[in-house]
């Protein structure tokens, strides 16, 4: 064999178990998803920004937004006054049909529509009984909320609302200690919660039958200093919470980076899912958002990576045989 062919045999013998490696390798997954999901004009933003990268999304929604006077009037909270709502109620009859739009056609373009409760309140020492209720009342408003307004409700709405809601994230991400949120989960129909934070992206962990999500702590800023993958979170961090236009693309750099970084170290390691959460407030002048769109329109792309809701990520995540069971955190 002569001497140049033994070199070409040799090279190609030490690069074949890196391609196989990397053949063998899951795709990184990406998961975006966003509390609230109420202003109209988002939900059209980030629809169109799905929709351009190949992504799906999962939005949390909460129930207010779909009350009207008379529901608002009706509403009652865990050990809250009637009528009350840490983030409002839906202004007009109008806005709420244009809302029930942008949900459904969400939904048909595959995306997660998932529950935040109603009122948006602190229920870290709710009840079990605590947490049924507001699960029930997001439950009700969801089923009557076309009729609500005088709306003729789309063809499979009630599917949706009765098998099709999966997922729950905890206002605030305060969960109950011990088992009454997740007990009341299940008695609820939901398969997935994602009211966790972890010390960096972990894989998902499931309790009682339900699949447990984290929002990871990733380094920000020049020191890098662990903050929640949340844009709420940069808010604080970055202008104290108070709204600061002047300094937006400077917060969006910033923002940007940490995502970046963040879907590096997994893409280029271990490949763990990345979730960042997001709200339906252009926090900072927008800054947030924009460096989510430039996340995405980065990453979504590329075949070895998937931009997915907690739904499409679930059986994703189980073909890697990572998913293990525990008695809680």
């Amino acid at each position: 064999m002569s001497r140049l062919l033994l070199s070409t045999c040799l090279a190609a013998s030490f690069l074949l178990p890196a391609i196989a490696e990397a053949a063998d390798r899951p795709k990184q997954l990406v998961i975006i998803s966003f509390d609230g999901a109420h202003d109209n004009a988002l939900w059209l933003k980030s629809r169109e920004m799905a929709a351009k990268n190949g992504a799906h999304f999962t939005y949390f929604l909460s129930c207010t937004f779909l009350m009207n006077e008379a529901a608002k009037k009706a509403y009652q909270a865990p050990h809250q006054k009637r009528g009350k709502s840490n983030v409002g109620f839906a202004q007009s009859d109008d806005e709420i049909r244009e809302r029930l739009g942008n949900i459904w056609h969400a939904h048909l373009e595959g995306h997660d529509i998932s529950s935040h409760a109603c009122g948006h309140f602190d229920g870290r020492l709710w009840s079990e009984a605590d947490w049924s209720a507001e699960y029930a009342t997001f439950h009700a408003t969801l089923k009557n909320a076309w009729k609500s307004v005088g709306l003729q409700e789309p063809t499979g709405w009630q599917d949706l609302v009765d098998h099709g809601i999966k997922g729950f994230r905890a206002p605030y991400l305060s969960a109950t200690a011990g088992s009454d949120m997740i007990a009341a989960e299940k008695k609820a129909g939901f398969t997935y919660d994602a009211s966790l934070v972890t010390k960096g992206p972990a894989m998902p962990v499931e309790e009682d039958g339900i699949i447990r999500f984290g929002l990871p702590l990733i380094p920000e800023g020049p020191n890098e200093k662990p903050i929640i993958g949340m844009d709420y979170n940069l808010f604080v961090r970055h202008s104290k919470g108070e709204e600061d236009t002047a300094d937006s693309a400077e917060f969006e750099d910033r923002a940007y980076a940490a995502f970046s970084q963040a879907f590096d170290r997994q893409y280029n390691g271990n490949r763990i899912p990345l979730q960042l959460g997001f709200h339906f407030v252009e926090m900072n002048g927008g800054a947030y958002w924009r460096a989510l769109d430039r996340l995405v329109s980065d990453v979504c792309h590329r075949p070895d990576v998937a931009c997915v809701s907690y739904s499409e990520a679930i059986p994703m995540i189980e073909t890697r045989g990572k998913l293990v069971q525990t008695s809680g955190l």
